[in-house]
Formats: C-alpha cells, sequence, structure tokens
C-alpha cells in the first residue's frame, strides 16, 4: 500500500470510528433532542445565507463550462437556501421513526413478539453536484438516530462544506455529537474506494449521482448498497386523456428542471389521440426551447421532428430533450417502458380509471402516477421532509427514501418465564 493509500485509509478509520461513537449516541437520543438539533440548524442555514450563496459562487466560478442541467443542479439560490431549511423544519415536526412498534402478536405460549424499528447505524453517501444534498441527507440520518458520512463531488465542495458546518453546529447546540454528520475529510478519489470496502465500518452505503458514480459503487461495494439508478422516466398519454390536462402536466414533467432525476424523459402517446394531440404538445414544448428526438409513427404527424435512435430511448438526457413513441394502447406502452426504463417513476394521463389501474398494475417501477407530473417523485412532495435519494432497486426500500426507509427493524420477546423444554 502506498503513502496516499494509506493515509486515506487512516482518514476512512478515524472518520467511522467518531460516526459509530456518533451512531451508538444518537440511537438513544430523545426526540427533543434531535429536533432541536435540527431547528437550530435550520436558523443558521437562514443565517449565513450569505455566506452559503458566496461559498455556492466559488463552487460555479471553480466549475466553468458547465451543461445548463449540471448548472441547474450545483446552483444555490435564497429560495433553495429557505427550501433547505424548511426542510429540516418539516422533518423535525414529523414522528419519530426510531422505536416505532411496527408489529406484534402473542404466540400460544404466551411469549408477546414485537417488531420494533432501529437505526441503520453509520450510513456512507457518495453524491454529485448537488449541494442541498448535505442538509438533507444530514437531517434524515439524524432524525432516523443514524451517523452519515458523506463524500460530495469536488464541483460542490465549498458549498456543502457551508451546509454541513450550519448541521454541526445544530448538534452541538442541542448537546448531541457533531461527528453524527461527517463530511469527507479529503476529496481524493481513493476515499470513495475506502468507503465502498468499509464493511463492518459503515452499515449501508447510498450512491446518488450520475449512471457511472453508481455503476462503480455496485460492481466494487463490500457494504450493502442502496441503489438510485437513472431517471429514465415516461409520461403515457392515453386515449382517453383530457388534452388540456395532458398539455399541461407534460410541459411541467418534462420542463419544470430537467436536471432531476424525476423529469420524463419520453412522452409515449396513443396513437388513437396522437394526430390532433402531439402537433400542440409539440409546439408547447417546443416554445419553451425543447429538442425532441422521435420514431417513425411521431415523425409521420410532425415531420418536422428529428429521427429518434434506439440509443435516444435510452438515454436519460437531464436537458430539454424528450424522445416522442406512439404506441397503440396500454400494454404496448407498458412494453416500450420495461424495454427501455430504469424502474423510477412513470405516469399516465387518462379519464379512464380501468386504463389507470391497468397501467399502474404492470408497472415494476418504484412510482407510477395517474393524471400528475413525474416530478412528483420527491421526498418533500411525498411529506417526508426530504429525501436522501430514490430507490430504484428490489430490496428495502423503493421510490423516495425517507425517515422509514432508514430504519430497519429488531425483535423484542416478551415472556412469563416460558422454557422450550
Amino acid at each position: 500500500m502506498n503513502v496516499i493509500a494509506e493515509d486515506t485509509a487512516r482518514l476512512l478509520e478515524q472518520a467511522a470510528r467518531a460516526a459509530r461513537a456518533a451512531a451508538q449516541a444518537l440511537a438513544r437520543a430523545p426526540r427533543a433532542a434531535k429536533d432541536g438539533a435540527l431547528l437550530a440548524a435550520a436558523a443558521l442555514l437562514r443565517a449565513r445565507e450569505g455566506e452559503i450563496l458566496a461559498a455556492n459562487a466559488a463552487d460555479l466560478a471553480a466549475a466553468p463550462g458547465l451543461t445548463p442541467a449540471f448548472q441547474d443542479r450545483l446552483t444555490l439560490t435564497p429560495a433553495r437556501v429557505e427550501a433547505m431549511a424548511r426542510g429540516l423544519e418539516e422533518i423535525a415536526a414529523l414522528p419519530d421513526p426510531v422505536g416505532r412498534l411496527l408489529s406484534e402478536w402473542r404466540r400460544p405460549n404466551g411469549l408477546l413478539i414485537q417488531r420494533v424499528a432501529q437505526p441503520l447505524g453509520v450510513i456512507g453517501m457518495i453524491f454529485e453536484s448537488r449541494p442541498n444534498v448535505t442538509a438533507d441527507a444530514g437531517a434524515l440520518c439524524l432524525k432516523a438516530g443514524s451517523a452519515v458520512l458523506l463524500r460530495g463531488g469536488s464541483e460542490s465542495a465549498r458549498s456543502a462544506h457551508a451546509i454541513a458546518a450550519c448541521l454541526r453546529a445544530g448538534l452541538a447546540e442541542a448537546g448531541l455529537p457533531e461527528a453524527a454528520i461527517q463530511l469527507a475529510p479529503t476529496q481524493d478519489r481513493g476515499f470513495v474506494g475506502a468507503m465502498l470496502r468499509a464493511a463492518g465500518r459503515i452499515d449501508l452505503i447510498i450512491p446518488r449521482g450520475g449512471k457511472g458514480l453508481v455503476t462503480r459503487v455496485m460492481e466494487e461495494a463490500r457494504v450493502p448498497v442502496l441503489a438510485h439508478a437513472e431517471g429514465l422516466c415516461h409520461t403515457y398519454i392515453h386515449a382517453a386523456a383530457e388534452p388540456a390536462m395532458a398539455r399541461r402536466v407534460l410541459l411541467d414533467a418534462k420542463l419544470r428542471r430537467t436536471g432531476i432525476c424525476g423529469a420524463t424523459e419520453t412522452l409515449l402517446i396513443d396513437a388513437a389521440i396522437a394526430p390532433a394531440l402531439l402537433p400542440l404538445l409539440v409546439q408547447d414544448l417546443a416554445a419553451r426551447g425543447c429538442a425532441f428526438r422521435a420514431d417513425a409513427r411521431a415523425r409521420a404527424i410532425c415531420p418536422e421532428l428529428p429521427a429518434a435512435t434506439e440509443q435516444d430511448f435510452a438515454t436519460e438526457w437531464l436537458d430539454a430533450v424528450l424522445n416522442i413513441a406512439v404506441v397503440d394502447g396500454v400494454e404496448a406502452a407498458l412494453a416500450h417502458i420495461r424495454r427501455y426504463g430504469s424502474e423510477h417513476t412513470e405516469a399516465i394521463i387518462t379519464e379512464d380509471a380501468a386504463a389507470a389501474e391497468a397501467f399502474l398494475a404492470g408497472l415494476d417501477s418504484a412510482v407510477g402516477m395517474w393524471n400528475a407530473s413525474t416530478q412528483f417523485c420527491d421526498g418533500g412532495e411525498f411529506g417526508f421532509g426530504a429525501e436522501i435519494g430514490i430507490a430504484t432497486g428490489r430490496l428495502h426500500a423503493r421510490g423516495p427514501v425517507g425517515l422509514e426507509q432508514l430504519c430497519t427493524f429488531r425483535y423484542r420477546v416478551i415472556g412469563t418465564g416460558q422454557v422450550r423444554g
């Protein structure tokens, strides 16, 4: 092992040891202390808004040539700082997830068995570009009784440090260990590898970023992973859609914020309604600067549209680009989604309840929506206060990951002297 690798391993060991001790304290912390830390941190975010925005401006200045979508993810504004603070307050107002009685039953021998929620322990969070993840992840892990070690992208390092300072000051004010929320002590890429190999020191890794990051984590991790795959989301406009609603919802689903994982990347439109509605949808989106990639059936209706390739339909654009395909009914829409989707979020726009139920029942995706924008796939919009990510795997948690999903469980068995004999 070379000197740099030895130093990285030592830094990881120190951070993980401090996080483990902090997690043990948090697991027993009363709700009042955890909520007090969150409320104090929220107040500090507001009080230090100028410092946070100055740090963010320095991050932006140090990263020229960003794509519009990447710049949007990296940029903080007064409204976004306020949203972070409000998110902390909303998390504080939620019930304490730790110690919840999930279920109980009594056996014929009189034993009472209880399933009780408990913290995960030490969570490693690896993320890219979006500095608000520092606040969301730190606050959720704190309330869920777990310590978190955050390793953000170098492009957002200054912003993340300014935000984390508020969270750690809130912990100190509430008498809780500041090591419960730590930023990686180095931007060396080797630290990510050390986190992925930290079995026994980190209990769960959560990656939040692009395909390259998630692929690396899944391939290298020796620690359990809660995966967040690409957000290749679809909106299907059914033959029984109300046209005005379809136009309004699609515009929001694609263009409200193009750089988030809940943005619609592909429009599927029913052949029965496409000749009348598709030109209007294209007109709406083009007026807002959207570009298109369309299949042959869509181009037969709107010849000006560029042709789509197979790769286009498998691309998460995170930009003002929309794929378009014309399909014959619900089953064809589902078949397209299964072929190209990432099991994130899909929506159907229709006034036909039976069609909506068939669509929702046929999805494998983490989130299915009916007559709503895919951009509602968000922890705050689900009432979680915030989210640590959108889980698209099949185990433990799916969709927006909030407080309940950041807990595991244990059993308590209460007897009156029973023996097995």
